[in-house]
């Protein structure tokens, strides 16, 4: 059943079946229900779809758990390094909203030595050049259209067609070298690369158009990086009425195969279908050092997180798509004119969490006071909401009551919220996290179970407790620095992470731990890690963001989520990690231990925990600049050669 749901989906998305083929077959999707088979970047994934699981993307196959990589069908035959995952879009937050796919590979080996034309002037700072390029790079370029990879994209509501996003820094390095030989001197004053983000958009004739819009530049505070000047790649040719409009430019109808167009971002812009073919274009932009005389209005930034907001939301209220799409484009258009008059109402939702009821609308986050809610709560249900968090199975959103509530202004929340009450119990109680690391039994000086005397007790042998410490200290430094902990459904904080200081929550981060040192040696009995089991799993939230602003009235706390408008390098994750244990003689069968018996914990421990950017066995953001990774494995090595060479 669900190798035929998965390989029945890619035939039907090729669009050649009767509809009531597909209505059956949707009809059986949705009364189909399994659990997630792995979890990639925070997201439960399924090998076929689901009632739950309905949201295709493609990922690198590698990148999913080799235990059911095999399951996860190859739908692209010219790009098989791509598996096709089912995701949950209630669980998608802003940072997984778009399926950006690595396609260097499907470049590799490809000649993509670019030449544009002399550029031909269409209208002030926009640009067009004819592609030249060896033959092969020009049949790769073709062949995207090809992959299979498009998807229904997120702002259907105001643009037809298809596209699909992908990510190529050999792409955009070749056109990086063409720009820099083409353009004219004045455009490229500052000028530093090509964006490596493309997205490829395709159109039928009879689509609806792309309607008018602005595209939001790109900005990278931490590098000093903005665009400027967006880029439309054609790899198809055709007649559209008009192909290309530029208000207050130009208006293109007939555009020839591989014509490159450059054009300066504070054009509103909108694009037909071609009526004599498929139109099939690349858009991406140009990255400028960021001028240093430019200033920021915090209210761009405001408005910008509450358009990614309100997108998420958008798959639980579809009517709130519009006003994500109003708002992307009045952010688009002030950072060239300043921020226009917005509509007479905006979008508001009351959500009810455990009890707590709040309004958000994805920058300001107001709660009731009372006696059952402090501060710390509100701050860690803000980030709960903002970033989607995953409580046990479920996402955050989709555990909290919502409605969207239109409005002309906020003065009406305090009065609302009043009347709602406050929690009969804690919805994001305190925690100590020490709990989950007691303290270990006095060993007993016995070196193995082999010299044991009849009397071995796995919780107090030397090498045992030993190596427990050793994983304890792991398990500390990837629970220890998080402010928020799920501990199966429910979610639980550290008050000592969350420090309030004059207006501002300052959520605070990573510790660092000292390793413990290590020595070994065994007989008989298994080694010390068949000892070493799960206690429990614990999610820990990983969060490093800017502090959030509060202020206070008579009857709320109003908090403000400074999220895009700032200069700091955002993050947040979550680590899935298991806390060990001693087993007892009761949970074990000493006699059934060999070379090859279980090490339980070790198994449990996530390879993502042990991946990052340090020279041996780095560790993630959080646990940075921490030896606890490479005393861990290094224990593991010296078991490894121990018993090679008691088997030699």
């Amino acid at each position: 059943m669900s190798i035929r749901l998965r390989d029945r989906f890619f035939v039907l998305s090729a669009g050649q079946a009767p509809a009531d083929e597909v209505a059956r077959y949707l009809a059986e999707v949705d009364a189909t229900d399994t659990e997630p088979a792995a979890t990639l970047d925070g997201l439960a994934i399924s090998w076929h779809p689901t009632a739950r699981f309905k949201a295709v993307r493609f990922v690198d196959a590698e990148r999913v758990d080799e235990g059911v990589r095999e399951r996860f069908a190859r739908p692209s035959e010219l790009a098989p390094h791509l598996a096709a995952v089912f995701v949950d879009p209630r669980e998608l937050s802003f940072r997984t909203f778009e399926n950006i796919v690595p396609l260097d590979r499907w470049f590799a080996d490809t000649p993509l030595e670019l030449e544009l034309s002399e550029p031909v002037e269409l209208a002030k700072d926009a640009y067009a050049s004819s592609l030249r390029l060896p033959d092969a790079g020009r049949a790769r370029l073709e062949g995207l259209d090809t992959l299979g990879l498009y998807v229904p994209p997120l702002n259907a509501v105001t643009r037809g067609g298809d596209r699909f996003i992908f990510h190529s820094a050999l792409l955009a390095d070749a056109l990086t070298v063409a720009v820099r030989r083409a353009m004219p001197t004045p455009l490229l004053d500052g000028f530093s690369h090509v964006n490596p983000v493309f997205r490829c958009n395709r159109f039928e004739p009879g689509d609806a158009n792309f309607h008018r819009h602005r595209d939001t530049p790109y900005y990278d505070a931490a590098r000093g990086h903005v665009s400027r000047y967006t880029v439309l790649l054609y790899l198809t040719g055709g007649t559209g009425e008009p192909a290309l409009d530029l208000t207050g430019g130009t208006a293109v109808a007939d555009i020839e195969s591989f014509t490159c167009v450059v054009f300066d971002q504070r054009y509103e812009h909108e694009g037909a279908p071609f009526r004599d073919g498929r139109k099939v274009f690349l858009r991406t932009e140009l990255i400028f050092a960021e001028d240093p005389g430019v200033t920021h209005d915090p209210e761009i930034g405001a408005l910008f997180s509450k358009a990614c907001y309100l997108t998420g939301e958008s798959v639980f209220a579809p009517e709130l798509a519009r006003h994500a799409d109003a708002s992307y484009n009045r952010v688009a258009a002030a950072h060239w004119n300043g921020l226009a008059r917005g509509p007479a109402r905006e979008p508001y939702l009351h959500k009810q969490f455990r009890g707590v009821h709040f309004i958000a609308n994805g920058y300001d986050f107001w709660f009731a006071k009372s006696d059952g809610l402090s501060l710390a709560e509100c701050a860690a249900i803000t980030l709960l909401d903002y970033f989607n968090c995953k409580l046990g199975d479920e996402s955050f959103r989709d555990l909290c009551e919502s409605a969207v509530i239109e409005a002309e202004d906020d003065a009406w929340i305090p009065a609302f919220l009043k009347g709602k009450g406050g929690p009969e119990a804690p919805a994001v109680a305190p925690f100590d996290k020490s709990l989950l690391f007691p303290e270990p039994e006095l060993t007993d000086g016995v070196c193995c179970p082999f010299h044991d005397g009849g009397q071995f007790d796995p919780t107090r042998l030397d090498e045992i407790v030993d190596l427990h410490e050793r994983a304890q200290s792991f398990a500390k430094a990837h629970i220890m620095p998080a402010p928020i902990l799920m501990l199966g459904e429910d979610v639980v904080l550290d008050p000592e992470k969350f420090v309030i200081r004059g207006n501002q929550i300052h959520v605070l981060g990573k510790e660092s731990l000292t390793p413990v040192n290590f020595a070994a040696c065994w007989n008989a009995g298994g080694v010390p890690g068949n000892y070493i089991d799960v206690a429990a799993t614990v999610g820990a939230e990983h969060f490093l963001v800017p502090p959030i602003l509060f202020s206070e009235t008579g009857d709320c706390h109003h908090l403000r989520f400074d999220f895009f408008r700032n200069t700091w390098m955002v993050q947040h994750q979550r680590a899935t990690v298991p806390v060990p244990k001693i087993s007892s003689l009761a949970e074990i069968d000493l006699y059934a231990i060999d070379e090859d018996a279980h090490e339980p914990w070790l198994e449990a421990v996530d390879p993502a925990l042990v991946e990052g950017g340090s020279a041996k066995h780095p560790t993630p953001w959080w646990a940075d600049r921490s030896s606890l990774v490479d005393e861990l494995y290094d224990c593991l090595s010296d078991y490894e050669e121990e018993e090679e060479e008691r088997g030699a």
